[in-house]
């Protein structure tokens, strides 16, 4: 499903602040998959996710989705096959517009487009059965405004939104960092649920060593722009937080140093 071949990104390039996010990196994805991705702060993770979603241009290397190369593809024709949710509850959302235009914008995104008026009643229908399956008390509320839902409810529409129209690729990056704890663990449920019913690819950036390991199929951790970890099975079963950071540490050779990883 996904294919990352070998890429480098280079920031900078040729001047005193050239700073190297990416080197050579190779990762292959199937669908249905959910990998966690981990690592400090300048690891790589979020160029990662961008270079894929085509906000970052690489200076070599390809990406594939479902075969197709899209390394020359700019992010808007890219999202047709991507859905991505950002840290930022209010990011993925347009707080003037009802929660009812919200969701039709997202699942008319790789539809034509007619000259009809409003939402048609069926599209109706499906949103609220969608936001039934949240348990947030949404589907009575399709004609209130986004802004004045919380910032967890926000979010949980956003991951609606970005899944809803079912895309061949699904990009998470910390989309549970600025929620409470309770609505972080709402939604990262969410993000499970989603991703099996719907057999999405999914990458899941996120600053939690023990959310990485609880959620998904495959762990990977970065370090200076690098894949130092790749684990799944019964590796990735058995470990432990503490189990990690030593396999970390023995890979690098350094010290992890981060508390924000270890909360």
């Amino acid at each position: 499903m996904l294919k990352i071949q070998d890429i480098t990104m280079i920031f900078g390039q040729g001047t005193i602040n050239e700073k190297k996010a990416l080197s050579h990196v190779t990762l292959t994805a199937e669908a249905g998959e959910l990998i966690t991705i981990i690592g400090g702060n300048g690891a790589g993770k979020s160029t990662l996710i961008n270079c894929i979603s085509g906000v970052c241009s690489p200076q070599s290397g390809k990406i594939l989705i479902d075969g197709m190369d899209v390394t020359p593809l700019p992010e808007y024709k890219r999202s047709r096959y991507i859905g991505r949710v950002f840290q930022d509850p209010a990011q993925g959302t347009a707080a003037d517009m009802t929660i009812e235009e919200n969701l039709a914008l997202a699942y008319g995104k790789n539809k034509p487009r007619g000259l009809h008026r409003g939402v048609a009643k069926k599209d109706t229908l499906l949103f609220k059965d969608k936001l039934a399956a949240l348990n947030l008390g949404l589907e009575g509320r399709l004609k209130q405004k986004v802004g004045l839902l919380s910032g967890g409810q926000r979010q949980a529409l956003t991951l609606l939104m970005a899944t809803i129209a079912k895309p061949k690729l699904l990009l998470l990056d910390e989309h549970s960092a600025a929620l409470d704890p309770l609505a972080a663990k709402q939604v990262l449920a969410m993000t499970a649920r989603l991703v099996e019913e719907d057999h999405l690819c999914t990458l899941m950036v996120t600053h939690n060593m023990r959310d990485a390991l609880t959620y998904g199929n495959r762990t990977i951790m970065m370090s200076e722009g690098q894949i130092v970890l790749n684990i799944s099975g019964k590796e990735r079963e058995g470990m432990t937080v503490e189990g990690l950071v030593q396999l970390f540490e023995k890979k690098v050779g350094t010290e992890l140093n981060s508390d924000r990883m270890l909360l």
